[in-house]
């Protein structure tokens, strides 16, 4: 099995949109609820969210065996790179896939933007051992609402010195 780790292209369209559809409900359907999975997927997941990030060239896929099994989106928030999605199809998840997204994240990052930033919901066990285990620190929460837990943020410190 052959993983490639790329930046997607138009054609990557519609499978992006799907590890979306089928990671949110089992991520966050037992952390925040169903309505927060349907608003997510409605809001973000969808071709007119994702399409001006795919031409921008901030989406990266990882491939096997010419699938798309996972997936990763960056973007600009409050003059910081932030990691907004990092998905994986769950029959996939735990053989390194997310972590070699991450690499590709962080090295494409370096010497342009000094730290990365992510959040993860309170309660995504998961999340939170996988972003600490890649050497992000927590630097503050967000209160949630609505029945949604409040939101962890992290970031991990970029240095210079590696580029």
């Amino acid at each position: 099995m052959t993983l490639i780790i790329r930046v997607a292209d138009g054609n990557d369209l519609l499978a992006v949109l799907d590890v979306g559809r089928r990671t949110w409900p089992v991520t966050y359907g037992p952390i925040a609820g169903q309505d927060y999975v349907a608003m997510g997927l409605a809001k973000w997941w969808t071709e007119g969210a994702t399409i001006p990030a795919i031409r921008a060239g901030r989406v990266t896929v990882a491939e096997l065996d010419g699938t798309v099994v996972g997936m990763a989106s960056v973007g600009p928030h409050e003059n910081y790179l932030v990691l907004w999605k990092l998905y994986v199809l769950p029959d996939y998840q735990g053989h390194g896939i997310g972590s070699a997204l991450v690499e590709s994240v962080v090295a494409s990052a370096k010497g342009i933007h000094p730290e990365i930033r992510i959040s993860y919901l309170t309660g995504n066990t998961l999340a939170e051992g996988f972003y600490r285990g890649k050497g992000f620190v927590e630097i503050s929460r967000e209160p949630g609402c609505d029945g949604v837990p409040e939101s962890v943020w992290m970031q991990l410190k970029l240095d210079p010195k590696e580029q």
